[in-house]
C-alpha cells in the first residue's frame, strides 16, 4: 500500500489536529466532499465566461439602438456576418478537446496520484483562462489564437471530472447515495451560477476581466485542493467505507445485469492475481469498460443530454440578449445574470432526481421521466418566454430543473455504480476509466450542441429549439429498455425502494 501513498497533503503537517485520532472518518468524508465540490465548481465557473461574453464579441442584436457603444460593436473576428458560426467553432474547439482529453485523463487517473493530477488540471485551466482574457488587453483579433487557447484549456479541464469522482468514490459508502450525490453534483450548477455572476458583473469594465477573475478563482482553488485533499481513507489509516468504496450507487441502480460470463470472470481473477503493482491492480481496459452492462446506453443517453445542457450553458445568455422580453432587449449584464435561473433550477433538478431515484430505486425510469417532461417545458419556454419577465424566469427555472436532473443523475450515478459489477469487483481504481468513458461520450455531444446552435441560430431560434427537443427525445430512447426492466422488476418486487428499513 505504500506505493499508493505519495504523501499526505501539506495541511496535515501544518495542522496536526487534522490527523487521526483527532478527527473522525465522518469529518474527513465531509471535508473531501467539500473540497471536491469547490474544485469542480471552480472548473465550471471558468467555463462560463465564453457564454457570457458571446453577446459582446458577436454581432449586435437586430434593431439594437446601442450600436454606437463600443461594447455593442463586437470583437473581430466574431462580429461579422459569420460571427455566430465563429463563436460556435470556439465552443467546438474547447469541448472537442475536452471530450478527447477525458478518455486519457481517466486512464491517467487510474494510475497516478489523483491529488497531483487534479491540481495540475486546475492550474492549467486557470492559466489558460487568464491567457484568453489577455486577448482583450493585447488587442488580439486572430481566430487561431482563441481557438488554440480553447483547445489546450479543454485538455486541462478534462482532468477534473474523473479525478473528483474517483476521490469521492474512495470515501463514500452506499447510504443515501442518490440524494447525497444529487446534492454534491450541484457543484456544476453552482459553478455556472458563480461564473455567470462574476463574468457579468465585470463585463462593463472590459470582457477580458470576465476571464481573468474566474481564471484566478480556479488557481486559488487549486492551491486549496493541494493543501487539504486526501485521496483515499487508507492514506489516513482508515478502513474502506461501509459497502465497499465504489458502492455509492450514484447510478444504474441494482437493476443492471452486472455479471460477466464465468470464463471472463475467471480470466479477470487470474489477471488480478498476476498483478503485483498496487497502482495498476484495479485498472480496467478501455474496450472492456465499454462492454460492461449498462455503460453503452447511459453513455449515448448522456451524449444527447449534454448536447442540450451545454447548448444552454454556452448560448442562453446570447439568446436572452437577442430575444426581447416584454418587448425590451436586455443588456449584456442583465442577460448574463438572468441566465443563472436555468442553473438554479438545475440545482433543484439534480437533488430531486437523486432523491426520487433513491425512493423508487430506478435510475433509468427517473431519468426518462425528467427527459419526457422537459420537451413540453422547452416548447412553452420558446413560445411564452418573451411575454413577460416573470413567465420567462418561471419557465427557464422549470426547464433547467428538468434538463439538468437526468444529466446530473447520470454523470454522478452511473459510473460509480458500475464499480459494483462482478467484472471489476467494486474496485475503485477502475472508476476513473469508466467515468471518463461515460462523461467523455457525453462531452462529444456537449461539443456538438453549441456548434450546431451557432450555425442553426442564423436560421432562427425555432430551429435551435427543434434540435434540442429532438436530442432530448433520442436521449430518452436509449433508456427505454432499462426503464422497462426497472418497471418489470418493481412489479415483481425485485426492486426494493431504499426507504425500506430492510434495504
Amino acid at each position: 500500500m505504500q506505493s499508493r501513498i505519495v504523501g499526505l497533503a501539506p495541511a496535515f503537517s501544518l495542522f496536526p489536529n487534522l490527523n487521526t485520532p483527532h478527527k473522525t472518518f465522518t469529518f474527513h468524508q465531509i471535508l473531501v466532499l467539500i473540497i471536491t465540490f469547490i474544485a469542480y465548481a471552480s472548473f465550471h465557473a471558468s467555463r462560463k465566461p465564453p457564454s457570457i461574453v458571446k453577446s459582446v464579441l458577436g454581432p449586435p442584436p437586430v434593431g439594437s439602438s446601442n450600436s454606437s457603444s463600443s461594447i455593442d460593436n463586437g470583437w473581430a473576428p466574431f462580429n461579422g456576418t459569420q460571427g455566430t458560426k465563429r463563436l460556435g467553432e470556439l465552443d467546438l474547439a474547447f469541448l472537442s478537446s475536452y471530450a478527447l482529453g477525458m478518455y486519457f485523463a481517466g486512464h491517467l487517473g487510474d494510475r497516478i496520484d489523483l491529488r497531483y493530477l487534479l491540481v495540475f488540471g486546475m492550474m492549467g485551466s486557470g492559466i489558460l483562462t487568464l491567457v484568453f482574457g489577455l486577448g482583450y488587453w493585447m488587442n488580439v483579433h486572430t481566430l487561431g489564437f482563441y481557438l488554440s487557447v480553447q483547445i489546450v484549456c479543454g485538455l486541462f479541464q478534462s482532468i477534473g471530472w474523473p479525478c473528483v469522482v474517483s476521490v469521492v468514490g474512495n470515501w463514500c459508502g452506499k447510504e443515501k447515495r442518490g440524494l447525497i450525490m444529487g446534492v454534491w453534483n450541484s457543484h456544476t450548477s453552482v459553478g455556472n451560477i458563480l461564473g455567470s455572476v462574476i463574468a457579468s458583473s465585470v463585463l462593463d469594465l472590459g470582457w477580458g476581466w470576465s476571464f481573468v477573475l474566474p481564471g484566478g478563482l480556479v488557481i486559488v482553488s487549486g492551491v486549496f485542493v493541494f493543501m487539504f485533499l486526501v485521496v483515499s481513507p487508507h492514506d489516513l489509516g482508515f478502513e474502506e467505507p461501509p459497502g465497499k468504496q465504489m458502492e455509492i450507487e450514484m447510478s444504474l441502480g441494482e437493476n443492471v445485469e452486472a455479471s460477466l460470463s464465468k470464463q471472463e470472470a475467471e480470466e479477470d481473477a487470474v489477471l488480478l492475481e498476476s498483478v503485483v503493482d498496487d497502482d495498476s491492480l484495479f485498472a480496467i481496459g478501455f474496450l472492456e469498460a465499454w462492454r460492461l452492462p449498462g455503460v453503452a446506453p447511459y453513455a449515448f443517453c448522456l451524449f444527447f443530454s449534454k448536447l442540450v445542457a451545454y447548448t444552454f450553458l454556452y448560448w442562453l445568455p446570447y439568446y436572452l440578449r437577442h430575444t426581447a422580453v416584454a418587448g425590451v432587449n436586455l443588456s449584456h449584464k442583465t442577460a448574463g445574470i438572468l441566465s443563472t435561473v436555468f442553473d438554479i433550477g438545475g440545482v433543484l433538478g439534480g437533488i430531486s432526481a437523486g432523491f426520487i431515484s433513491d425512493q423508487i430505486n430506478a435510475r433509468a425510469l427517473t431519468s426518462i421521466t425528467f427527459l419526457a417532461l422537459s420537451i413540453p417545458a422547452l416548447i412553452l419556454y420558446r413560445i411564452y418566454g418573451s411575454v413577460s419577465m416573470f413567465i420567462n424566469i418561471a419557465l427557464m427555472f422549470i426547464s433547467g430543473l428538468l434538463v439538468n436532473g437526468p444529466y446530473a443523475l447520470i454523470t454522478t450515478a452511473v459510473a460509480a455504480d458500475l464499480g459494483t459489477q462482478d467484472s471489476i469487483k467494486g474496485n475503485g481504481r477502475a472508476l476513473a476509466t469508466v467515468t471518463a468513458i461515460i462523461d467523455g461520450t457525453g462531452s462529444v455531444g456537449a461539443a456538438l450542441g453549441p456548434l450546431l446552435a451557432g450555425f442553426i441560430s442564423s436560421r432562427g431560434w425555432n430551429s435551435v429549439f427543434f434540435m434540442l427537443i429532438v436530442s432530448i427525445f433520442l436521449a430518452g430512447l436509449f433508456l427505454v429498455r432499462l426503464a422497462k426492466a426497472e418497471i418489470n422488476e418493481m412489479r415483481s418486487g425485485e426492486l426494493i425502494p431504499s426507504s425500506d428499513p430492510q434495504s
